[in-house]
């Protein structure tokens, strides 16, 4: 088959060929459209799940649908330490007037939202981890320099000129449980009082398994404002409809052999498709994709794998860090105890207690329940058992 013509894209947040298995959700983000339409404000949405599960590209989807049904809808990515945290604060408000900017234009508002515009670009949370700050006041008054009452008032008054339009703001937040706890308090906080005021705002975050226990641990009334979803790994027949599809379009087509063993080899991780399916376009001499061309395309793609997408979660972490993951990976149960891995390292639990807090941090581990330790990248423990060990 043409390379060039290849319609498969491993990628962080790219767009797959076919966007299957995610009907749900997109159904209930459909339903709070329509429903702020007729000024019935429902909560936000919470999308976790584990690495390569397609979460990035889901929300950029429902970020789009949302833009195409004429809400305000502005787009930040977390990212964990202070240098990440001072980033993200200064983008919010550039964010925010480039955003207002775009929905002033196409929705003819220049002269309705100029003072909005204005607000935005006025408004900071700061470059370290202070309070923010407003360099513009609103009608009501300067600016307070609290983080939570500043960011109030200015997504009060977006949301005051959304509602006269019949429509609403959307923030959409990828990454988030790297935000840092201020500003996810502020932003829990506002996204509250939104709901009480019925005020046409709406967080859409994505991240990691524990994201909703972060959320929690910041504002107990958390878990009661969101619809949470958690995105896991599609079932074999969306799975092999997310292969199917576009190479059918195509003119190509699978054998049945061909095609359990791609999507048994993805474990239904759209990533891990969208690499295997890339490999057996390139390596497939006719247009009938066989069960060699899929053996071959399972070596192709796990290279690729071993090449790109694992290391940066194997290089990144210390020597020390390393070790605590081997013995995560070289324990007989997918979400070992803790306890179970720190024997592994002749070591008591507490004795790195350091080690595990780091690599959560790092979002490399988490713990899916009380006293257990896991991956949030799949396959990764495959992984660190072919590599050398030091």
């Amino acid at each position: 088959m043409d390379p060039a013509l290849n319609p498969f894209k491993p990628g962080s947040g790219l767009r797959p060929p076919a966007l299957e298995g995610r009907t749900r959700q997109r159904q209930e983000f459909d339903l709070l459209v329509a429903r702020s339409k007729n000024r019935n404000y429902d909560r936000g949405m919470i999308l976790s799940g584990l690495r390569g599960v397609g979460k990035t590209t889901l929300l950029n989807n429902l970020s789009e649908h949302a833009e195409r049904q004429g809400w305000l809808t502005i787009g930040l990515e977390a990212r964990p330490n202070e240098s990440g945290v001072s980033a993200v604060r200064a983008k919010l408000g550039a964010e925010l007037a480039a955003g207002l900017r775009r929905f002033s234009r196409k929705h003819q508002m220049q002269k309705a939202l100029d003072h909005l515009i204005s607000l935005a670009r006025g408004f900071t949370l700061g470059v370290g981890l202070g309070p923010a700050k407003v360099e513009l006041s609103l009608d009501r008054g300067a600016a307070s320099g609290d983080i939570d009452i500043d960011l109030e008032e200015l997504v009060e008054a977006i949301s005051a000129a959304m509602k006269k339009k019949g429509t609403a703001f959307g923030l959409f937040i990828d990454e988030m449980q790297d935000l840092d706890s201020d500003l996810l308090g502020a932003l829990l906080s506002v996204q509250h009082r939104a709901s009480q005021r019925e005020w046409p705002f709406f967080v859409i975050g994505a991240g990691l398994p524990n994201l909703p226990s972060v959320l929690a641990d910041n504002r107990s009334y958390a878990e009661r404002q969101f619809a949470y979803s958690t995105i896991g790994p599609l079932t074999p027949a969306d799975a092999a409809e997310a292969l199917e599809i576009p190479v059918n379009q195509h003119g190509g087509s699978f054998t049945p052999d061909a095609l359990a063993l791609l999507v048994e080899a993805s474990g239904g991780y759209p990533y891990f498709l969208q690499e295997y399916g890339k490999a057996v376009w390139n390596v497939a001499a006719t247009a009938v994709f066989d069960e060699d061309d899929a053996h071959l395309a399972v070596e192709e793609g796990r290279r690729a794998l071993d090449e790109g997408f694992f290391p940066s979660r194997w290089n990144r972490p210390s020597d020390r860090e390393r070790r605590y993951m081997r013995a995560i990976a070289l324990a007989a149960d997918d979400a070992p105890r803790s306890g179970v891995v720190a024997a592994a390292m002749g070591v008591t639990t507490t004795g790195v207690s350091d080690v595990r807090d780091s690599l959560i941090r790092k979002g490399l581990i988490w713990s899916p329940e009380h006293g257990r330790i896991a991956f949030t990248v799949p396959g990764m423990s495959d992984f660190i058992r072919r590599q050398p060990t030091d």
